[in-house]
Protein backbone atom coordinates (compact mmCIF):
# COMPACT_ATOMS: atom_id res chain seq x y z
CA UNK A 1 0.00 0.00 0.00
CA UNK A 2 1.29 3.57 -0.60
CA UNK A 3 -0.09 7.34 0.24
CA UNK A 4 1.85 9.83 -1.87
CA UNK A 5 0.92 13.15 -1.03
CA UNK A 6 1.70 16.57 -3.46
CA UNK A 7 1.63 19.97 -3.03
CA UNK A 8 -0.43 22.25 -5.40
CA UNK A 9 0.89 24.11 -7.98
CA UNK A 10 1.92 27.65 -8.00
CA UNK A 11 -0.53 30.15 -7.51
CA UNK A 12 -1.87 32.67 -9.96
CA UNK A 13 -2.11 35.11 -7.28
CA UNK A 14 1.61 36.83 -7.91
CA UNK A 15 1.27 40.45 -6.35
CA UNK A 16 3.91 40.82 -3.92
CA UNK A 17 4.00 44.85 -2.78
CA UNK A 18 4.25 45.44 0.64
CA UNK A 19 0.41 45.53 2.70
CA UNK A 20 -0.32 45.89 6.27
CA UNK A 21 -1.49 42.71 7.86
CA UNK A 22 -5.11 43.82 7.47
CA UNK A 23 -4.99 44.01 3.54
CA UNK A 24 -2.53 40.80 3.94
CA UNK A 25 -5.89 39.33 5.47
CA UNK A 26 -7.52 40.16 2.23
CA UNK A 27 -4.50 38.80 -0.10
CA UNK A 28 -4.59 35.11 1.69
CA UNK A 29 -8.70 35.11 0.60
CA UNK A 30 -7.39 35.69 -2.93
CA UNK A 31 -4.86 33.00 -2.96
CA UNK A 32 -7.13 30.20 -0.99
CA UNK A 33 -9.76 31.41 -4.36
CA UNK A 34 -7.46 31.27 -7.00
CA UNK A 35 -5.96 28.91 -9.17
CA UNK A 36 -2.52 27.90 -10.45
CA UNK A 37 -0.43 28.19 -13.35
CA UNK A 38 -0.48 25.82 -15.66
CA UNK A 39 3.52 24.19 -16.45
CA UNK A 40 5.31 23.42 -19.91
CA UNK A 41 6.71 20.10 -17.41
CA UNK A 42 5.72 18.43 -14.51
CA UNK A 43 7.91 16.56 -12.10
CA UNK A 44 8.01 13.06 -13.82
CA UNK A 45 7.79 11.16 -10.43
CA UNK A 46 4.37 13.36 -9.76
CA UNK A 47 2.79 12.66 -13.22
CA UNK A 48 3.61 9.13 -12.61
CA UNK A 49 2.22 8.41 -9.37
CA UNK A 50 -1.15 10.23 -10.26
CA UNK A 51 -1.43 8.86 -13.58
CA UNK A 52 -1.46 5.52 -12.24
CA UNK A 53 -3.47 6.58 -9.04
CA UNK A 54 -6.69 4.56 -8.53
CA UNK A 55 -8.01 7.42 -6.07
CA UNK A 56 -7.41 11.16 -6.02
CA UNK A 57 -8.29 13.14 -2.32
CA UNK A 58 -7.67 16.89 -2.88
CA UNK A 59 -8.33 19.85 -0.49
CA UNK A 60 -11.47 21.93 -1.13
CA UNK A 61 -9.23 24.83 -1.83
CA UNK A 62 -9.32 25.69 -5.99
CA UNK A 63 -5.28 25.75 -6.47
CA UNK A 64 -5.68 22.33 -5.02
CA UNK A 65 -8.27 21.08 -7.01
CA UNK A 66 -6.88 22.65 -10.22
CA UNK A 67 -3.55 21.05 -9.37
CA UNK A 68 -4.78 17.49 -9.53
CA UNK A 69 -6.72 18.29 -13.04
CA UNK A 70 -3.53 19.88 -14.19
CA UNK A 71 -1.51 16.94 -13.36
CA UNK A 72 -4.16 14.31 -14.67
CA UNK A 73 -7.30 16.30 -16.40
CA UNK A 74 -9.18 12.76 -16.33
CA UNK A 75 -9.00 12.18 -12.98
CA UNK A 76 -11.62 11.84 -10.42
CA UNK A 77 -11.29 13.92 -7.72
CA UNK A 78 -13.03 13.68 -4.42
CA UNK A 79 -12.35 17.20 -2.42
CA UNK A 80 -12.16 17.51 1.41
CA UNK A 81 -12.11 20.22 3.49
CA UNK A 82 -10.83 17.94 5.83
CA UNK A 83 -7.33 18.39 3.98
CA UNK A 84 -7.51 22.49 3.88
CA UNK A 85 -4.52 24.06 4.72
CA UNK A 86 -3.52 24.87 8.25
CA UNK A 87 -4.17 28.93 8.31
CA UNK A 88 -2.32 31.59 9.58
CA UNK A 89 -3.34 34.16 12.95
CA UNK A 90 -4.45 37.23 11.84
CA UNK A 91 -4.96 40.17 14.22
CA UNK A 92 -7.58 42.75 14.21
CA UNK A 93 -4.92 45.69 15.55
CA UNK A 94 -3.17 47.58 13.74
CA UNK A 95 0.24 47.22 13.73
CA UNK A 96 1.14 51.04 13.13
CA UNK A 97 0.74 50.11 9.68
CA UNK A 98 3.90 48.01 8.91
CA UNK A 99 3.85 47.24 5.58
CA UNK A 100 5.77 43.87 4.62
CA UNK A 101 5.47 41.60 1.60
CA UNK A 102 3.56 38.72 1.68
CA UNK A 103 6.11 36.49 2.18
CA UNK A 104 7.42 37.93 5.10
CA UNK A 105 3.82 38.29 6.91
CA UNK A 106 3.54 34.68 6.17
CA UNK A 107 6.82 33.80 7.80
CA UNK A 108 6.21 35.85 11.00
CA UNK A 109 2.78 34.77 11.20
CA UNK A 110 3.37 31.27 10.89
CA UNK A 111 6.31 31.47 13.28
CA UNK A 112 3.74 32.96 15.76
CA UNK A 113 1.19 30.13 15.04
CA UNK A 114 3.94 27.54 15.73
CA UNK A 115 4.64 29.45 19.60
CA UNK A 116 0.88 29.24 20.00
CA UNK A 117 -0.70 32.46 18.46
CA UNK A 118 -3.88 31.15 16.94
CA UNK A 119 -6.10 34.04 16.63
CA UNK A 120 -9.15 33.69 14.70
CA UNK A 121 -7.44 29.78 13.46
CA UNK A 122 -6.90 26.81 14.68
CA UNK A 123 -3.90 26.01 17.22
CA UNK A 124 -1.05 23.83 16.48
CA UNK A 125 -2.60 21.37 18.57
CA UNK A 126 -6.46 21.31 16.69
CA UNK A 127 -4.07 20.93 13.21
CA UNK A 128 -2.25 18.15 14.92
CA UNK A 129 -5.58 16.62 15.44
CA UNK A 130 -6.45 17.12 12.25
CA UNK A 131 -3.87 15.86 10.79
CA UNK A 132 -4.41 12.69 12.67
CA UNK A 133 -7.77 12.27 11.45
CA UNK A 134 -6.63 13.15 8.21
CA UNK A 135 -3.81 10.43 7.76
CA UNK A 136 -6.59 7.03 8.65
CA UNK A 137 -8.58 8.67 6.42
CA UNK A 138 -5.72 8.06 3.54
CA UNK A 139 -4.88 4.79 5.20
CA UNK A 140 -8.35 3.62 5.03
CA UNK A 141 -8.43 4.56 1.32
CA UNK A 142 -5.09 2.91 0.81
CA UNK A 143 -6.63 0.14 2.33
CA UNK A 144 -9.44 -0.18 0.12
CA UNK A 145 -7.45 1.04 -3.11
CA UNK A 146 -3.59 0.12 -2.38
CA UNK A 147 -2.85 3.39 -3.62
CA UNK A 148 -4.09 6.75 -2.56
CA UNK A 149 -2.69 10.19 -3.86
CA UNK A 150 -3.65 13.53 -1.95
CA UNK A 151 -2.81 16.88 -3.76
CA UNK A 152 -2.77 19.38 -0.83
CA UNK A 153 -0.63 21.92 0.77
CA UNK A 154 2.74 22.58 2.11
CA UNK A 155 1.94 22.81 5.80
CA UNK A 156 -1.13 20.76 6.43
CA UNK A 157 0.93 17.47 4.29
CA UNK A 158 3.92 17.86 6.32
CA UNK A 159 1.32 17.61 9.55
CA UNK A 160 0.06 14.36 7.57
CA UNK A 161 3.19 12.50 6.92
CA UNK A 162 4.49 12.97 10.57
CA UNK A 163 1.10 11.47 11.52
CA UNK A 164 1.61 8.41 8.56
CA UNK A 165 5.51 7.91 10.04
CA UNK A 166 3.96 7.48 13.51
CA UNK A 167 1.58 4.81 12.52
CA UNK A 168 4.47 3.16 11.03
CA UNK A 169 4.54 4.27 7.41
CA UNK A 170 7.98 4.50 5.55
CA UNK A 171 8.59 7.07 3.41
CA UNK A 172 11.29 9.87 2.50
CA UNK A 173 9.93 13.76 3.22
CA UNK A 174 11.69 16.43 1.55
CA UNK A 175 12.61 19.27 3.34
CA UNK A 176 11.35 21.72 1.37
CA UNK A 177 8.00 21.63 0.16
CA UNK A 178 7.99 22.12 -3.40
CA UNK A 179 5.37 23.32 -5.94
CA UNK A 180 4.08 19.96 -7.09
CA UNK A 181 6.50 17.86 -4.94
CA UNK A 182 5.34 14.06 -4.57
CA UNK A 183 6.53 12.20 -1.51
CA UNK A 184 5.11 9.15 -1.10
CA UNK A 185 4.71 6.50 2.19
CA UNK A 186 4.89 2.83 2.44
CA UNK A 187 3.56 0.38 5.07
CA UNK A 188 4.22 -3.62 4.58
CA UNK A 189 1.08 -5.54 4.47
Amino acid sequence: MEISLIRHGKSLVTENNSMTVKEFKKWVEKYDNSGVFEESLYPSDTKEKILAAKIVITSDLTRAIESAKLLNPKVNIINDPLFREVELPTFSLKLIDVKLRPSVWAVILRSLWFIGVSTECESLIVAKLRAKEASQQLIDYACKYQSVILVGHGFFNMLIAKELEKKGWKGKRKREAKHWQCNTYFVSN
